[in-house]
């Protein structure tokens, strides 16, 4: 890949990742159709892990595998499998853009819990641009005089356990790789899915398509954990958003979807807010390189 222009991977690199995911959770959704959301979660979570494990010995990280079990790993992908047990029901029972749009919170609620956590400074523009964001939210989630959508709820708390996550992986050891914290975090989820639907599901035998769209999801899920991990976070930061752009395309491509206008009102909200934030940190940045 060294071919590829340096000022060019890191973004191209997280576009795929960011198209990757999506996939993954296009052949999700399909496969909830007939099969209980998470009996789908353990069958792609073994797929992965299949996919995942020879892909670590390639990458030449065999005699890190042992980090998998790393109690600051684990305490991380506690919170990933929390917030996937969320997803992937919401993922099953919403608009793939609608439901992907509310995970796109994620890095706003990251910046609060920040403040809360570790006294870091919002400021009053960086506040106000939150603020826009979680309205862009409430317009996706639509609440009605009844209230708030339960599954809609769940995005959000997809969102939620995800900032949490995130903040949990920044005490994890900068010499573990992403990559073995990503299939720690595979481990983990098929574990926890496996529990999940043991408890709360009747077994549904798949069907050879079942199996061949989690045979795929597992494949693209390794492939966008492996893109993710290459390039300066704050060259690519800005293309973290190409997950609403990708999901609206899947939602209308596969699913004939296309969420109402308030809804698309609300995900350019959330994407411009995070998108704003994103050139202000990098403006900042540069700014304190400069002096």
């Amino acid at each position: 890949m060294h071919f590829i222009p340096t000022a060019i991977r890191g973004p191209l690199f997280m576009v795929v990742s960011t198209g990757s995911y999506i996939v993954n959770d296009t052949m999700m959704k399909l496969a909830t159709a007939g099969l209980p959301p998470y009996e789908v979660l353990f069958l792609r979570g073994a797929a992965a892990t299949l996919w995942g494990i020879p892909l670590l010995f390639m990458l030449g990280y065999g005699k890190q595998i042992p980090l998998i079990l790393d109690a600051k790993v684990l305490r991380r992908n506690m919170l990933e499998l929390g917030a996937i047990l969320c997803y992937v029901v919401a993922l099953a029972n919403m608009q793939i853009a609608d439901s992907t749009a509310l995970g796109q919170i994620t890095p706003l609620l990251m910046l609060v819990g920040s403040s809360m956590l570790f006294g870091e400074r919002i400021g009053g523009l960086r506040l106000a641009l939150i603020g826009l964001g979680f309205i862009g939210a409430v317009m996706v989630a639509q609440p009605t005089m009844q209230g708030i959508s339960v599954y809609a709820l769940l995005a959000l708390g997809n969102a939620a356990l995800s900032a949490a996550r995130d903040l949990a992986g920044r005490k994890v050891a900068a010499d573990v790789p992403g990559m073995v914290v990503a299939i720690s975090a595979v481990i983990v989820v098929l574990a926890g899915a496996g529990v999940a639907h043991l408890v709360s599901e009747q077994w549904v035998v798949p069907e050879i398509r079942h199996l061949l769209l989690m045979g795929g999801a597992g494949l693209f899920l390794i492939f966008g954990h492996f893109f993710i991990f290459v390039g300066p976070t704050s060259v690519v930061a800005p293309f973290y958003y190409c997950f609403t752009v990708w999901a609206v395309i899947s939602g209308v491509v596969v699913f004939r979807q296309l969420p109402n206008a308030l809804a698309i009102c609300g995900i350019l909200l959330v994407v411009a807010s995070g998108l704003t934030i994103v050139s202000l940190d990098e403006r900042k940045r540069r700014l304190t390189v400069v002096a």
